[in-house]
């Protein structure tokens, strides 16, 4: 279903827009029972290397990022041709002390457009209780907040990354989701959650989309999925796709997709290893 003028009015002045309905219960109880699938191969969690381009080694989640229930709302904000840059699970366990700190991800992924944008699909509750996210509305325009790295061992950030000036909790806008809901929020949006102090795992999975005329600015080297339209540009590697969870035939990609990832965010940091 097209947006609503009232929601495309939010996304231009919030940058935010929530809860978009996506899955069926069906399809989240075979997402999350493929991934807590792999995660019993390593005692229970993914691995850190198995966080980022998480689409290469789970063929659900290249489907969904190619899915027209994800698409179509993410075509009317940013055009026909799109590119899926990274995906990325976050996940908090039940009654965890994990948090994200107010941060904007425009500081340290290194594209070029303001118009990337961020999918949150929830696998699980994800509501207050849980640690669900909240934005501050409007801060998608203007001038980027400062920054500091404070690399604290709860905060689920690749170099703790938090904004030091120009938030005000009070004024935070909660973007509670039930399984299967998606929120969609600009990269320049200031964003964080809090615990999960609920009874289930908060298993979130977010999908980064931006224009195809986006570049990195930052890495040699970086790679995103073709998922609709065209790419002239090809300023990214087109991913391969996936035949199956853990595809012996991609695991190499992944890896180097990975690592590259982790390169650019970490440019200019004391890299915190426990993270990579």
């Amino acid at each position: 279903m097209p947006f609503s003028k009232a929601q495309l009015d939010q996304y231009e002045n919030d940058g935010y827009v929530s809860p978009i309905d996506v899955l069926k219960p069906a399809e989240i109880a075979a997402c999350r029972a493929s991934l807590e699938a792999i995660e019993a191969q390593n005692g229970g969690q993914l691995l850190p290397a198995q966080r980022p381009k998480s689409h290469l080694l789970f063929k659900w989640l290249d489907d969904l990022i190619r899915d027209p229930r994800v698409l179509d709302p993410i075509e009317e904000l940013i055009g026909p041709n799109i590119l899926c840059w990274n995906t990325i699970f976050w996940i908090k366990d039940a009654h965890s002390e994990t948090f994200v700190s107010w941060h904007q991800d425009n500081t340290y992924w290194g594209l070029s457009s303001d118009k990337v944008l961020t999918a949150w699909l929830a696998l699980s509750p994800a509501r207050v209780e849980n640690g669900c996210m909240r934005v501050m509305p409007g801060t998608h325009k203007g001038n980027t907040l400062h920054h500091e790295d404070r690399f604290h061992d709860d905060n689920m950030l690749t170099r703790g990354q938090e904004i030091t000036a120009g938030v005000d909790d009070s004024r935070a806008a909660y973007m509670p989701l039930e399984p299967g809901q998606m929120s969609i929020h600009n990269y320049r949006t200031a964003h964080a959650s809090g615990p999960n102090l609920g009874s289930d795992r908060r298993i979130g999975v977010s999908m980064h989309f931006m224009p195809a005329d986006t570049q990195q600015v930052v890495g040699d080297w970086d790679s995103a999925a073709l998922v609709r339209g065209v790419d002239p540009n090809r300023s990214f590697e087109h991913t391969p796709r996936v035949s199956c969870d853990l595809d012996p035939a991609v695991l190499e990609f992944q890896a180097k997709a990975a690592q590259a990832i982790n390169a650019i965010v970490y440019s200019g940091a004391a890299v915190n290893t426990a993270k990579l």
